[in-house]
């Protein structure tokens, strides 16, 4: 069997694609629905007492999974597809993104010197097989000022990412310590990522 050259990312997110091309892999951004307006493709919403490790793998698994359908609608050459999903969980809740500024301020006290944990799954489907992985960091904020707080939202930043802040961005100031995978904080376990596509014939590195 011929090993795949190619695959499909079913995010949009640039520091995903900034990290698949870290570690040489070659792939082609595939978007999935995510209007307001129109039907998304994957609802990202916990179920009832579902528990925040759980979420965030079915997450990861059914966006690789509507991408591969996505894939085929559009008629697309036959490719695996990747997804991850990354959630900030604080005290067993997934924080999610923030809606406005005073969600994004309500986020960041919360974390304020405080450790919370970042949780990453990826997963890669190739019609026939769907493999995951997940990996979860700990993540240690030191105490945040209100002005601080303040003019980090003020500068856009938190908008659109997990628990509001990015560490690959301004909010590196605010962390002490991280224990875990720095690649996965910011959006892919590379680590997980390049094992699952050995695993799977993808010629990494």
């Amino acid at each position: 069997m011929t090993r795949p050259t190619r695959l499909y990312l079913a995010s949009r997110s640039p520091r995903r694609q900034e990290l698949l091309r870290q570690i040489g892999v070659e792939f082609e951004e595939l978007r999935l629905r995510e209007s307001a307006s129109r039907r998304s493709d994957v609802v990202e919403r916990p179920k009832a007492r579902e528990p925040a490790l759980a979420y965030v793998q079915r997450i990861s698994r059914a966006k690789a999974i509507a991408g591969w359908e996505c894939m085929l609608l559009r008629q697309l050459p036959e490719k695996p597809v990747l997804a991850a999903d990354t959630e900030v969980v604080l005290d067993g809740k997934v924080l999610g993104k923030p809606a406005d500024d005073a969600h994004a301020a309500r986020m960041l006290t919360s974390l304020s010197g405080r450790t919370h944990e970042v949780a990453t799954a990826v997963a890669v489907h190739d019609g026939e097989d769907t493999r995951t992985a997940l990996n979860v960091s700990q993540v240690s904020f030191r105490e945040l000022a209100p002005e601080e707080i303040e003019r980090y939202v003020a500068s856009g930043e938190p908008f659109d990412k997990a628990g509001s802040y990015a560490i690959q961005g301004r909010a590196a100031m605010f962390i002490r310590r991280i224990e875990g995978s720095y690649s996965a904080v910011m959006g892919l376990p590379l680590y997980e990522t390049a094992d699952i596509l050995r695993q799977m014939g993808y010629p990494v590195l």
